[in-house]
């Protein structure tokens, strides 16, 4: 109902300029979300292409094993909570349109009260991933509403990636800044899930206040294997687009794609590699260390 009336409002904006029809509809999808954030009882921030549907999936399939529900079911916000109470309602989002509905500015003051998990991931695998979304996945509408170049236009991968790169970068310094003024935050960098996956859906779980046993998380991570998602891509499981390629038959157009930690680096030559590592080295803050620093704490503590 409420996408539908963002939609009606929208189509009675059809005169406003371009620009000015896409600020509103950024404004409008802000209110959206705030209205769920406000409810939420955990939230999962990310850049787009940090791994979060991985995450998701792993949730998913822990709360449906937990409690017996129907299956396959992607956590969406309260639809598992609306099943059964127990399991909480957690808001996903990438942190974007929130900040233009709060007009907020860097500050992250409408999360400071929040159990916040915050993933984390390297801003060139970010960014290359974010390139094939771009190219592959996003439609027309996503592209405007995210600033990105027309597809028309002929862009190669470095011309991307060399564009977007500073804009990752920033969404990581920004995180890394507010941090500090979180009451409730876990860091969890997507490298180390992948090495760990086990230990990071344990603290996860035990962050949103909803520990498991290990037969249960095993499960969960078994489940949400790069093999296993592929497969569940493939066949559609979860049915909708959240999990679904763009094009049958084109490796590149799926949401599960490569998973390879430092795969930005194989499609660039030395010049350009060059290029972007300097672009990381002089505009990622000390505080962004400091933040992945952090994440790594994850894999020591014992609770």
């Amino acid at each position: 109902m409420k996408k539908g009336a963002r939609q009606l409002i929208l189509y009675s904006l059809f005169f406003l300029p371009k620009q000015r029809h896409i600020a509103v509809d950024r404004w409008l999808r802000g209110r959206q979300e705030f209205h769920k954030l406000s409810q939420a009882d955990g939230v999962v921030v990310s850049h787009g292409k940090s791994g979060r549907t991985w995450l998701r999936v792993m949730l998913s399939r822990f709360y449906q094993q937990q409690h017996g529900l129907p299956e396959p079911q992607m956590l969406e916000f309260d639809n598992l909570h609306r099943q059964n109470p127990l399991i909480p309602k957690i808001f996903f989002t990438h942190d974007n349109v929130l900040t233009d509905y709060t007009r907020s500015g860097e500050t992250k003051a409408y999360l400071y009260d929040k159990p916040v998990l915050l993933l984390i991931r390297h801003p060139a695998d970010v960014t290359v991933s974010q390139f094939f979304q771009w190219k592959h996945r996003m439609s027309q509408r996503k592209i405007e509403l995210n600033h990105l170049p027309d597809r028309t236009e002929d862009i190669s991968t470095f011309q991307f990636v060399a564009d977007q790169l500073p804009h990752t970068i920033a969404f990581l310094n920004t995180w890394a800044k507010e941090i500090p003024r979180m009451r409730h935050i876990l860091v969890v960098r997507y490298e180390d899930m992948r090495q760990h996956a086990e230990l990071a859906l344990t603290h996860a779980l035990a962050f949103m206040g909803t520990p498991g046993t290990e037969e249960q998380i095993k499960e969960a991570v078994a489940f949400a294997s790069y093999e296993n998602m592929r497969k569940l891509e493939e066949t559609g499981a979860f049915g909708g687009k959240k999990l679904a390629p763009g094009e049958k038959g084109n490796p590149d157009s799926y949401k599960v794609r490569r998973a390879k930690v430092g795969g930005y680096r194989d499609y660039f030559n030395d010049q350009e590699l060059a290029v972007l590592d300097e672009m990381m080295r002089l505009g990622l803050s000390s505080q962004y260390r400091e933040m992945e620093e952090q994440a790594r704490v994850l894999l020591t503590s014992p609770s």
